[in-house]
Protein backbone atom coordinates (compact mmCIF):
# COMPACT_ATOMS: atom_id res chain seq x y z
CA UNK A 1 0.00 0.00 0.00
CA UNK A 2 1.55 3.32 -1.05
CA UNK A 3 1.00 6.92 0.00
CA UNK A 4 -1.67 7.55 -2.64
CA UNK A 5 -3.85 4.71 -1.36
CA UNK A 6 -3.58 5.98 2.20
CA UNK A 7 -4.45 9.57 1.38
CA UNK A 8 -7.53 10.96 3.07
CA UNK A 9 -10.36 12.16 0.85
CA UNK A 10 -9.22 15.70 1.59
CA UNK A 11 -5.82 17.38 1.75
CA UNK A 12 -5.07 20.19 4.22
CA UNK A 13 -3.57 23.45 3.01
CA UNK A 14 -0.80 23.78 5.56
CA UNK A 15 -2.07 24.62 9.04
CA UNK A 16 -4.72 27.02 7.72
CA UNK A 17 -7.67 24.82 8.63
CA UNK A 18 -8.67 24.70 4.95
CA UNK A 19 -8.79 21.32 3.23
CA UNK A 20 -9.61 20.39 -0.35
CA UNK A 21 -10.06 17.36 -2.53
CA UNK A 22 -6.63 16.38 -3.82
CA UNK A 23 -6.89 17.57 -7.46
CA UNK A 24 -7.77 21.18 -8.23
CA UNK A 25 -8.20 23.16 -11.44
CA UNK A 26 -5.80 25.73 -12.91
CA UNK A 27 -7.62 28.39 -14.91
CA UNK A 28 -4.80 30.28 -16.64
CA UNK A 29 -5.44 28.70 -20.04
CA UNK A 30 -8.97 30.09 -20.07
CA UNK A 31 -7.55 33.60 -20.49
CA UNK A 32 -4.19 33.29 -22.23
CA UNK A 33 -1.13 31.28 -23.26
CA UNK A 34 -2.83 28.29 -24.93
CA UNK A 35 -4.84 29.92 -27.69
CA UNK A 36 -8.28 31.47 -27.65
CA UNK A 37 -10.91 30.19 -25.23
CA UNK A 38 -14.61 31.04 -25.39
CA UNK A 39 -15.68 32.74 -22.12
CA UNK A 40 -19.12 31.11 -22.02
CA UNK A 41 -17.58 27.68 -22.52
CA UNK A 42 -15.05 28.42 -19.80
CA UNK A 43 -17.77 29.42 -17.35
CA UNK A 44 -19.71 26.26 -18.14
CA UNK A 45 -16.56 24.18 -17.66
CA UNK A 46 -15.86 25.73 -14.24
CA UNK A 47 -19.43 25.11 -13.15
CA UNK A 48 -19.21 21.51 -14.34
CA UNK A 49 -15.97 21.16 -12.36
CA UNK A 50 -17.79 22.28 -9.22
CA UNK A 51 -20.51 19.70 -9.82
CA UNK A 52 -17.88 17.03 -10.49
CA UNK A 53 -16.21 17.64 -7.14
CA UNK A 54 -13.33 20.03 -7.83
CA UNK A 55 -12.88 22.43 -4.91
CA UNK A 56 -9.60 24.33 -5.40
CA UNK A 57 -9.76 26.84 -8.25
CA UNK A 58 -6.53 28.64 -9.10
CA UNK A 59 -6.43 32.01 -10.82
CA UNK A 60 -4.42 35.26 -10.80
CA UNK A 61 -5.11 38.92 -11.41
CA UNK A 62 -2.44 38.75 -14.11
CA UNK A 63 -4.01 35.96 -16.18
CA UNK A 64 -5.30 37.72 -19.25
CA UNK A 65 -2.75 40.54 -19.16
CA UNK A 66 0.23 38.63 -20.52
CA UNK A 67 0.74 37.71 -24.14
CA UNK A 68 2.19 34.43 -25.38
CA UNK A 69 3.91 36.32 -28.16
CA UNK A 70 4.91 40.02 -28.28
CA UNK A 71 2.33 42.05 -30.15
CA UNK A 72 -0.51 39.56 -29.77
CA UNK A 73 -3.84 40.81 -28.35
CA UNK A 74 -4.64 39.98 -24.73
CA UNK A 75 -7.86 39.54 -22.77
CA UNK A 76 -6.88 42.14 -20.18
CA UNK A 77 -5.66 42.36 -16.61
CA UNK A 78 -8.12 40.66 -14.23
CA UNK A 79 -9.93 38.76 -17.00
CA UNK A 80 -9.46 35.35 -15.38
CA UNK A 81 -10.66 36.50 -11.97
CA UNK A 82 -13.81 38.02 -13.47
CA UNK A 83 -14.39 34.76 -15.33
CA UNK A 84 -14.13 32.75 -12.13
CA UNK A 85 -16.33 35.17 -10.22
CA UNK A 86 -19.02 34.86 -12.87
CA UNK A 87 -18.79 31.07 -12.86
CA UNK A 88 -19.08 30.81 -9.08
CA UNK A 89 -22.21 32.92 -8.71
CA UNK A 90 -24.47 30.87 -6.48
CA UNK A 91 -21.66 28.35 -5.95
CA UNK A 92 -19.08 30.34 -3.98
CA UNK A 93 -19.38 28.31 -0.79
CA UNK A 94 -18.54 25.13 -2.70
CA UNK A 95 -15.19 26.47 -3.90
CA UNK A 96 -11.81 27.29 -2.40
CA UNK A 97 -10.61 30.30 -4.38
CA UNK A 98 -6.88 30.87 -4.82
CA UNK A 99 -5.60 33.96 -6.59
CA UNK A 100 -2.31 35.83 -6.86
CA UNK A 101 -0.83 39.31 -6.98
CA UNK A 102 2.46 41.04 -7.92
CA UNK A 103 2.76 40.64 -11.70
CA UNK A 104 1.74 43.92 -13.34
CA UNK A 105 1.81 45.19 -16.93
CA UNK A 106 3.95 48.33 -17.16
CA UNK A 107 3.31 51.45 -19.26
CA UNK A 108 6.08 50.44 -21.65
CA UNK A 109 4.37 47.11 -22.36
CA UNK A 110 6.78 45.16 -20.16
CA UNK A 111 5.49 43.47 -17.05
CA UNK A 112 7.10 43.75 -13.64
CA UNK A 113 6.58 42.44 -10.08
CA UNK A 114 5.30 44.63 -7.27
CA UNK A 115 5.59 43.45 -3.67
CA UNK A 116 5.22 46.81 -1.93
CA UNK A 117 2.95 46.53 1.13
CA UNK A 118 0.66 49.31 -0.10
CA UNK A 119 0.22 47.48 -3.41
CA UNK A 120 -0.62 44.20 -1.66
CA UNK A 121 -3.62 45.86 -0.02
CA UNK A 122 -4.89 47.57 -3.17
CA UNK A 123 -4.37 44.44 -5.28
CA UNK A 124 -6.39 42.38 -2.81
CA UNK A 125 -9.26 44.88 -2.82
CA UNK A 126 -9.35 44.83 -6.62
CA UNK A 127 -9.29 41.03 -6.75
CA UNK A 128 -12.15 40.76 -4.25
CA UNK A 129 -14.23 43.04 -6.44
CA UNK A 130 -13.47 41.13 -9.65
CA UNK A 131 -14.15 37.79 -7.97
CA UNK A 132 -17.40 39.05 -6.48
CA UNK A 133 -16.56 37.73 -3.02
CA UNK A 134 -15.81 38.99 0.46
CA UNK A 135 -12.77 36.78 1.06
CA UNK A 136 -9.93 35.09 -0.78
CA UNK A 137 -9.30 31.61 0.57
CA UNK A 138 -5.65 31.36 -0.53
CA UNK A 139 -3.73 34.47 -1.57
CA UNK A 140 -0.39 33.93 -3.33
CA UNK A 141 2.58 36.20 -3.83
CA UNK A 142 2.94 35.35 -7.53
CA UNK A 143 6.59 36.25 -8.15
CA UNK A 144 9.07 38.05 -5.92
CA UNK A 145 9.72 41.76 -6.26
CA UNK A 146 13.54 41.97 -6.16
CA UNK A 147 13.39 45.43 -4.57
CA UNK A 148 11.19 44.58 -1.56
CA UNK A 149 12.19 42.23 1.30
CA UNK A 150 9.84 39.25 1.36
CA UNK A 151 9.23 39.91 5.06
CA UNK A 152 7.63 43.27 4.22
CA UNK A 153 5.34 41.78 1.60
CA UNK A 154 4.29 38.85 3.77
CA UNK A 155 3.67 41.23 6.65
CA UNK A 156 1.13 43.04 4.48
CA UNK A 157 -0.44 39.72 3.53
CA UNK A 158 -0.68 38.81 7.22
CA UNK A 159 -2.57 42.05 7.81
CA UNK A 160 -5.14 40.96 5.22
CA UNK A 161 -5.59 37.70 7.12
CA UNK A 162 -6.13 39.65 10.34
CA UNK A 163 -8.77 41.77 8.57
CA UNK A 164 -10.62 38.66 7.37
CA UNK A 165 -10.15 39.43 3.70
CA UNK A 166 -7.77 36.50 3.21
CA UNK A 167 -7.97 33.11 4.93
CA UNK A 168 -4.47 31.80 4.16
CA UNK A 169 -1.36 32.92 2.31
CA UNK A 170 0.90 31.24 -0.21
CA UNK A 171 4.03 31.84 -2.25
CA UNK A 172 4.92 30.89 -5.80
CA UNK A 173 8.26 29.84 -7.26
CA UNK A 174 10.52 30.75 -4.35
CA UNK A 175 13.67 29.18 -2.92
CA UNK A 176 13.82 27.22 0.32
CA UNK A 177 15.48 30.18 2.02
CA UNK A 178 12.76 32.63 0.98
CA UNK A 179 10.11 30.15 2.09
CA UNK A 180 11.71 29.94 5.54
CA UNK A 181 11.93 33.71 5.87
CA UNK A 182 8.31 34.19 4.83
CA UNK A 183 7.06 31.44 7.12
CA UNK A 184 8.78 33.11 10.08
CA UNK A 185 6.59 36.19 9.53
CA UNK A 186 3.28 34.35 9.02
CA UNK A 187 2.48 30.66 8.43
CA UNK A 188 2.60 29.86 4.73
CA UNK A 189 -0.19 27.44 3.84
CA UNK A 190 0.91 26.55 0.32
CA UNK A 191 3.77 26.85 -2.11
CA UNK A 192 2.96 26.81 -5.80
CA UNK A 193 5.78 25.67 -8.07
CA UNK A 194 6.09 23.73 -11.28
CA UNK A 195 6.47 20.06 -10.42
CA UNK A 196 5.79 16.99 -12.52
CA UNK A 197 7.41 13.87 -13.86
CA UNK A 198 9.43 15.98 -16.28
CA UNK A 199 10.16 18.98 -14.01
CA UNK A 200 11.68 18.02 -10.67
CA UNK A 201 13.93 20.93 -9.81
CA UNK A 202 12.29 21.52 -6.41
CA UNK A 203 13.12 18.04 -5.11
CA UNK A 204 16.60 18.86 -3.81
CA UNK A 205 15.82 21.76 -1.45
CA UNK A 206 12.35 23.25 -1.79
CA UNK A 207 10.23 20.12 -1.34
CA UNK A 208 12.13 19.01 1.80
CA UNK A 209 11.63 22.51 3.26
CA UNK A 210 7.91 22.30 2.55
CA UNK A 211 7.83 19.02 4.46
CA UNK A 212 9.79 20.49 7.37
CA UNK A 213 7.54 23.53 7.68
CA UNK A 214 4.25 21.75 6.99
CA UNK A 215 3.59 23.70 3.80
CA UNK A 216 1.36 22.06 1.20
CA UNK A 217 2.77 21.90 -2.32
CA UNK A 218 0.48 22.97 -5.17
CA UNK A 219 2.16 21.88 -8.41
CA UNK A 220 1.22 23.82 -11.51
CA UNK A 221 1.69 22.29 -14.97
CA UNK A 222 1.54 18.80 -13.39
CA UNK A 223 0.90 17.37 -16.86
CA UNK A 224 3.91 19.08 -18.39
CA UNK A 225 1.82 21.67 -20.27
CA UNK A 226 0.04 18.82 -22.03
CA UNK A 227 3.13 16.80 -22.90
CA UNK A 228 2.50 14.10 -20.28
CA UNK A 229 -1.02 13.45 -21.55
CA UNK A 230 0.37 11.81 -24.68
CA UNK A 231 -1.92 13.90 -26.89
CA UNK A 232 0.86 16.01 -28.44
CA UNK A 233 2.06 14.19 -31.51
CA UNK A 234 5.40 14.43 -33.26
CA UNK A 235 5.66 17.42 -35.53
CA UNK A 236 3.13 19.38 -33.44
CA UNK A 237 2.77 22.95 -34.68
CA UNK A 238 1.95 25.45 -31.93
CA UNK A 239 0.26 28.66 -33.02
CA UNK A 240 1.54 32.15 -32.26
CA UNK A 241 -1.03 32.46 -29.47
CA UNK A 242 0.26 29.28 -27.80
CA UNK A 243 3.27 30.10 -25.66
CA UNK A 244 4.62 26.56 -25.98
CA UNK A 245 5.92 27.80 -29.33
CA UNK A 246 8.48 29.78 -27.29
CA UNK A 247 9.43 27.08 -24.76
CA UNK A 248 12.71 25.20 -25.35
CA UNK A 249 11.27 21.82 -24.34
CA UNK A 250 8.70 22.00 -27.12
CA UNK A 251 11.04 23.01 -29.92
CA UNK A 252 12.78 20.98 -32.61
CA UNK A 253 14.99 18.12 -31.50
CA UNK A 254 14.15 18.76 -27.84
CA UNK A 255 10.50 18.06 -28.53
CA UNK A 256 11.23 14.89 -30.49
CA UNK A 257 13.54 13.61 -27.75
CA UNK A 258 11.07 14.40 -24.98
CA UNK A 259 8.24 12.83 -26.94
CA UNK A 260 10.13 9.54 -26.89
CA UNK A 261 10.08 9.64 -23.09
CA UNK A 262 6.32 10.06 -23.27
CA UNK A 263 6.13 7.03 -25.59
CA UNK A 264 7.46 4.96 -22.71
CA UNK A 265 4.97 6.59 -20.33
CA UNK A 266 2.15 5.69 -22.69
CA UNK A 267 3.33 2.09 -22.81
CA UNK A 268 3.42 1.90 -19.00
CA UNK A 269 0.00 3.55 -18.70
CA UNK A 270 -1.53 1.10 -21.15
CA UNK A 271 -0.29 -1.79 -19.02
CA UNK A 272 -2.19 -0.39 -16.03
CA UNK A 273 -5.43 0.45 -17.82
CA UNK A 274 -5.08 4.17 -17.16
CA UNK A 275 -4.20 7.19 -19.28
CA UNK A 276 -0.71 8.75 -19.29
CA UNK A 277 -2.10 11.86 -17.64
CA UNK A 278 -3.67 9.86 -14.84
CA UNK A 279 -0.38 8.09 -14.22
CA UNK A 280 1.47 11.42 -14.13
CA UNK A 281 -0.96 12.80 -11.55
CA UNK A 282 -0.91 9.58 -9.52
CA UNK A 283 2.89 9.81 -9.39
CA UNK A 284 2.55 13.26 -7.81
CA UNK A 285 -0.07 12.07 -5.32
CA UNK A 286 2.31 9.32 -4.21
CA UNK A 287 5.10 11.71 -3.18
CA UNK A 288 4.61 11.12 0.58
CA UNK A 289 3.67 14.74 1.21
CA UNK A 290 0.58 16.92 1.10
CA UNK A 291 0.30 17.77 -2.58
CA UNK A 292 -2.63 19.24 -4.53
CA UNK A 293 -1.88 19.42 -8.26
CA UNK A 294 -3.85 21.93 -10.33
CA UNK A 295 -3.95 20.65 -13.92
CA UNK A 296 -5.47 23.09 -16.35
CA UNK A 297 -8.30 21.99 -18.59
CA UNK A 298 -10.90 23.63 -20.79
CA UNK A 299 -13.04 20.50 -21.23
CA UNK A 300 -15.20 18.77 -18.60
CA UNK A 301 -14.20 15.30 -19.86
CA UNK A 302 -10.55 16.01 -19.09
CA UNK A 303 -11.44 17.32 -15.65
CA UNK A 304 -13.27 14.09 -14.85
CA UNK A 305 -10.33 12.05 -16.12
CA UNK A 306 -7.92 14.04 -13.94
CA UNK A 307 -10.06 13.51 -10.83
CA UNK A 308 -10.05 9.77 -11.53
CA UNK A 309 -6.28 9.81 -10.94
CA UNK A 310 -6.98 9.81 -7.20
CA UNK A 311 -8.04 6.16 -7.47
CA UNK A 312 -4.89 5.04 -9.33
CA UNK A 313 -2.60 2.92 -7.18
CA UNK A 314 1.11 2.88 -7.96
CA UNK A 315 3.44 0.44 -6.24
CA UNK A 316 6.91 1.40 -5.02
CA UNK A 317 8.32 -0.37 -8.08
CA UNK A 318 5.98 1.62 -10.33
CA UNK A 319 7.09 4.97 -8.92
CA UNK A 320 10.76 3.94 -9.09
CA UNK A 321 10.27 3.00 -12.75
CA UNK A 322 8.69 6.37 -13.50
CA UNK A 323 11.41 8.20 -11.55
CA UNK A 324 14.05 6.56 -13.71
CA UNK A 325 12.11 7.07 -16.94
CA UNK A 326 11.94 10.82 -16.35
CA UNK A 327 15.29 11.28 -14.67
CA UNK A 328 15.91 15.05 -14.92
CA UNK A 329 19.09 14.43 -16.90
CA UNK A 330 17.01 12.80 -19.64
CA UNK A 331 14.66 15.75 -20.20
CA UNK A 332 15.93 18.26 -22.75
CA UNK A 333 15.35 22.01 -22.79
CA UNK A 334 14.67 24.70 -20.21
CA UNK A 335 11.25 25.39 -18.77
CA UNK A 336 10.79 28.89 -20.16
CA UNK A 337 11.82 31.02 -23.09
CA UNK A 338 13.64 34.29 -22.53
CA UNK A 339 10.55 36.43 -23.20
CA UNK A 340 8.18 34.90 -20.63
CA UNK A 341 7.51 37.34 -17.82
CA UNK A 342 6.67 34.64 -15.27
CA UNK A 343 9.92 32.76 -15.75
CA UNK A 344 11.80 32.62 -12.43
CA UNK A 345 15.12 34.45 -12.55
CA UNK A 346 16.97 31.22 -11.78
CA UNK A 347 15.30 29.26 -14.60
CA UNK A 348 17.26 28.08 -17.60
Amino acid sequence: MNAASERAARTPLGASGISVRPVGLGLMGMSQFYGTADPDTSVATIREAVETGVELFDTSDYYGAGSATPGRPVAGFGHNERLLGRALQGRRDRAVVATKFSARPGPDGRSFFDGRPEYVKSACEASLKRLGTDRIDLYYYHRLDPDVPVEDTVGAMAALVAEGKVRAIGLSEVSADVLRRAHAVHPVAALQSEYSLWERGIEAEVLPECRRLGVTLVPYSPLGRGMLTGTLRRGADFGLDDFRSTLPRFQGDNFEHNRRLVDALEEFAASTGHTPGQIALAWLLARHHDIVPIPGSRRPAYIRANLAATSVRLSADDTAHLDALFDPARVRGGRYGALNVLAPETDS
